[in-house]
């Protein structure tokens, strides 16, 4: 009696050792993304934030001292608010270019029953990938100038009198940012869309609805959260980018990061320039916040219907 009385009780003791090294064993494992993370991401923000507020550097100057001066300085010049507005009109136009040509091609993707016509649909998406951003700029900039591929071709057949104005302008700079980030939101969707069960769009038509009518009210209010996380990347990507803006536009259509490149490398203030950073972070977590909200709203109404 005695021994079955200890059996127990030593494997109780021997099932609990586990669980009290499993919570050090995973803090362990956590241990060097978080400090990854403070490393790449806190540290570096955390820096911005404090020389945005400083009316100097405290490793080289004396008498440094906190000053909202340079964001006064950006609210009270009118410049800066046009640059603003010119980068979130930018970002909005090619959210809205990209999912307009990259829902069709996710849908068509997430409804393909073939594994070798899904495999070339992918493919076609990641290729551009695979060339750098600076490449398919300067390949953009060939097509749309003055004597490009599409300028030359309108008037060969008559169609324009004069080169359309698309190089240096903010069309050839959306048209360039969408064709960067469109896989973006194409893969976004294809996520989305691929966990969609096709038999909802098909009762929808066993019930005498028309296919676009079945895809207006079953397949596209159910991949709103994809459109919305895909816009928000798309966006986020669009405001932040610095190379095509630089080189399809020039400094004639100045964007929020042109302005940090330039406060940097032409009169070095840095302050400044660290202000129009945050900022620009500051721009796109109330974007973060804003999606995750209207998730969270679309998610309750679900569970209440």
């Amino acid at each position: 009696m005695s021994e079955a009385a200890t059996a127990p009780a030593a494997l109780t003791s021997d099932d609990a050792a586990p669980r009290r090294t499993g919570p050090n064993a995973l803090a362990w494992l956590i241990l060097p993304i978080a400090l990854l993370f403070a490393l790449f991401f806190v540290l570096p923000i955390s820096l911005m934030l404090l020389m945005s507020v400083l009316t100097g550097n405290p490793m080289f100057e004396q008498g440094v001292r906190f000053t909202p001066e340079n964001y006064i300085r950006f609210a009270s010049d009118s410049y800066n608010w046009e640059v603003l507005w010119i980068t979130i009109r930018i970002g909005l136009s090619t959210t809205l270019a990209a999912l307009l040509l990259g829902y069709p091609l996710a849908h068509l993707m997430a409804r393909v029953h073939s594994r070798t016509g899904h495999a070339l649909l992918l493919i076609a998406v990641l290729a551009p990938m695979l060339t750098g951003i600076v490449v398919r700029t300067f390949a953009w900039m060939a097509i749309l100038s003055d004597t490009g591929v599409v300028n030359a071709t309108l008037m060969r057949f008559g169609l324009i009198d004069r080169p359309l104005p698309l190089l240096n302008s903010e069309t050839g700079i959306v048209i360039g940012l969408t064709h960067i980030y469109i896989p973006y939101m194409v893969l976004t969707l294809n996520g989305v869309i691929s966990r969609i069960d096709e038999r909802l769009e098909q009762a929808a038509t066993n019930l005498g609805a028309h296919p676009l009518r079945a895809f207006w009210e079953v397949t596209l209010p159910l991949s709103v959260p994809g459109i919305l996380a895909g816009s928000l990347l798309v966006f986020a990507l669009s405001i932040s980018a610095y190379v095509t803006p630089l080189l399809m536009g020039g400094f004639q259509f100045m964007t929020l990061p042109l302005l940090i490149y330039q406060q940097i490398s032409a009169s070095f203030n840095i302050g400044f320039a660290a202000a129009l950073g945050i900022i620009l972070l500051v721009i796109s977590l109330a974007l973060v916040i804003g999606y995750n909200r209207v998730l969270g709203l679309l998610s309750g109404d679900r569970d209440l219907t």
